[in-house]
């Protein structure tokens, strides 16, 4: 204020000048620090975001022109954040939560059309009605929609940064710490998911997410292992990948002691309308291990299913 009582013209308030700095900082640690907590160099998360490594260095040092929607959806995307995580990165790069209404436009999987997503929320009810389990998924295994019997049997499963059932399922089965506590005989399962893992990338072999869970693999040596010398020799002897390995029984233990240990055959049923959104439907269809579905007997039977 001047003498007159009137707001001195041009004039920045100091402390508005430190809050920014202060923002700034802590923006640059919370990108750095998801990051490492990611395991991920500034190259890897650069190429998640489609831009050079150097552009990204500079949008990790605070070093950008402009904080747009779009540029803080898509790096919440690259670095796998929650809502609450995306809701910090917003309040230290802009000052402000994110606005609802954009986060569906900048989503790269939400459908967009109107009918498309009615049809997905019919989908949705019936899926629901099913009492097995049942989930919805991308090329890249990424679950899109899922029953409350799928949510049932996982429900047990605790928080992790990147491998939640919910999320995808390739990942869940092969990077969760709580994975064999539902996949009974987990190694078998993960054969079967780095199989699948390769035969997805033979088709989509510039998927970034695809390539991100292949370098994950490849940081954990048992698997990295099993992907580079058990896998090839699988794949010959039993089938293609995990939906396609015809016949095959695995385990899993429900968390309800009414059902507990289980067989388990992973079957797809995929209409049209789903195919022609680029999903695929899989069904988990339980069966009673006392009813002759023991291991040793599971390749007598011929189904388009695990």
């Amino acid at each position: 204020m001047d003498i007159g009582g009137h707001a001195a013209v041009g004039r920045t308030d100091p402390r508005d000048s430190l809050a920014a700095k202060i923002r700034a900082r802590r923006l640059q640690h919370f990108l750095k620090g998801r990051r490492d907590h990611l395991s991920l160099s500034q190259e890897e998360v650069a190429e998640r975001l489609e831009i050079s490594g150097r552009s990204y260095g500079n949008w990790e040092r605070g070093r950008v022109k402009e904080w747009t929607d779009h540029k803080l959806y898509s790096l919440a995307h690259a670095l796998e954040m929650s809502e609450y995580q995306t809701d910090r990165l917003f309040r230290y790069a802009v000052d402000r939560a994110p606005q609802p209404a954009l986060r569906a436009m900048f989503h790269r999987d939400r459908p967009t059309d109107p009918a498309t997503a009615a049809f997905l929320g019919d989908y949705g009810v019936m899926m629901d009605a099913l009492s097995l389990p049942t989930f919805v998924i991308d090329h890249r295994w990424g679950v899109k929609m899922a029953n409350k019997a799928y949510h049932d049997l996982l429900k047990g499963v605790r928080n992790h940064p990147t491998a939640m059932p919910a999320d995808n399922f390739l990942r869940f089965g092969l990077f969760h710490p709580d994975a064999p506590t539902v996949l009974v005989d987990h190694p078998k399962w993960q054969l079967a998911m780095l199989a699948q893992l390769s035969s997805s990338l033979e088709r989509h072999d510039e998927d970034t997410v695809l390539r991100a869970i292949r370098r994950d693999v490849h940081r954990h040596p048992a698997l990295r292992d099993t992907y580079l010398k058990d896998m090839p020799d699988w794949v010959l002897g039993c089938g293609a990948d995990l939906v396609h390995h015809e016949g095959s029984v695995r385990e899993l233990r429900h968390p309800d002691p009414r059902i507990g240990l289980q067989g388990c055959r992973l079957v797809e049923e995929t209409p049209r309308s789903l195919q022609a959104l680029g999903l695929m439907r899989i069904t988990l269809v339980l069966v009673d291990l006392d009813d002759g579905y023991m291991p040793e007997r599971r390749g007598s039977h011929h189904h388009h299913a695990v």
